[in-house]
């Protein structure tokens, strides 16, 4: 068996590992995250290395001593995943450390927690990682009223600074492929804008209200939508929530959730800046009234310029994904390599990967490796 496809039958067995029966869902601190730290934990010790797990359960299996170079990614996932965002990123790092032992030490990790499923907490295992893990998630509750910090062993102070960090994923998205690419290299993960926009009218009868004398938030809400499509950069608006929600009301009250991206802070803010001006002559067109909460706003992440220069020949391609190097990115230098996927698809059974693509995704890791 080629160490491509050893790769692909352990994501696979891994992909076995969940919570629910039928789909794949992974979440920090649940028997399952347990179990399948626990597989990866066998392989690693299989493979020489000395394994570990910090206060959150971030497994970590370690080659040499002193300052490590690190490669890893996540081992959790969202509800009905896919077998290989984030878990692809670390059987592959451990299968190239398996090829032969690297002249640095080297840590290879893979994160509790990347999608923050459970308590909305993104980054939470590369934090901790990091050294940057906040306190008052320790107070964070999730759906059924467990407590985060009742998860874990305490507040992770992390260790010290990593040489660099490396961090091997799937695309998630349509480029590699339409390229005719297997692998691309990612120059900065592109910076996010978050915010609850609603508009507010006068709900009112269908049958009885005449068009014109209308303050129908859901129509002005639609108007803003296509706005977003047309006038923003990455923009996307992910939710929407429409009061009373009856078939015979004029809706009263539309509130939805706002989603802009882009790898250059300066145009992504002047994008919310023009969307909100948007929205704001909508709403006083059409008698709305408009409340808008920005919620986050997390500044773009360039790559390591010399880390990313080691992969010559591959495309290059900015991130509008989240990925545990953002984190990483703020406590040492830090690069990522993307593995085509079939059709883009991810966060969804159907993610899939080429057995050759892993295969010059591996090649492209070792000889990084060999040149540290």
């Amino acid at each position: 068996m080629s160490d491509a496809a050893r790769v692909l039958e352990r994501c696979a067995q891994l992909g076995e590992i969940s919570e629910e029966s039928g789909r794949l869902t992974r979440r920090f601190g649940t028997d399952a995250m347990r179990e399948a730290n626990a597989l990866v934990a066998g392989w690693m010790r299989e493979a020489g290395l000395t394994v570990r797990e910090d206060e959150v359960g971030n497994l970590i299996g370690r080659h040499g001593e002193g300052r490590a170079f690190v490669l890893g990614s996540h081992l959790d996932t969202v509800p009905n995943a896919g077998r290989y965002d984030g878990p692809l990123g670390v059987l592959v790092a451990l299968a190239a450390v398996e090829r032969g032992r690297p002249r640095v030490p080297i840590e290879v990790v893979g994160f509790a927690d990347e999608e923050g499923v459970r308590f909305g907490s993104a980054y939470l295992g590369s934090a901790a990682f990091a050294g940057r893990f906040d306190p008052g998630w320790l107070d964070l509750v999730d759906e059924d009223g467990i407590r985060l910090g009742d998860l874990v062993a305490g507040v992770p102070a992390g260790g010290p600074p990593p040489l660099g960090y490396l961090e091997v994923h799937i695309e998630q998205g349509p480029v590699l492929e339409r390229l005719g690419e297997p692998l691309g290299v990612v120059t900065a993960i592109a910076g996010q804008s978050h915010a609850e926009v609603t508009f507010a009218g006068e709900a009112g009868h269908a049958g009885t209200v005449p068009m014109g004398s209308r303050r129908d938030a859901l129509a002005g809400a639609a108007e803003w939508v296509l706005a977003v499509e047309l006038e923003g950069p990455l923009a996307t608006v992910g939710r929407l929530d429409v009061e009373p929600g009856a078939r015979n009301v004029i809706p009263g009250k539309a509130t939805m959730a706002l989603d802009v991206r882009d790898a250059d802070d300066g145009v992504r803010d002047a994008a919310v800046i023009a969307l909100r001006a948007r929205a704001a002559e909508i709403a006083d067109r059409r008698r709305l009234d408009l409340v808008w909460e920005d919620t986050a706003s997390i500044p773009a992440v360039d790559m390591d310029a010399r880390l990313t220069a080691a992969f010559r020949g591959f495309p290059r391609l900015v991130s509008g994904a989240g990925h545990d190097a953002a984190m990483m990115a703020t406590v040492a230098p830090a690069a990522m390599l993307f593995v085509r996927c079939r059709g883009g698809i991810s966060h969804h059974p159907d993610e899939s990967v080429e057995e050759a693509d892993v295969a010059a995704a591996l090649d492209a890791l070792e000889r990084f490796l060999r040149a540290l």
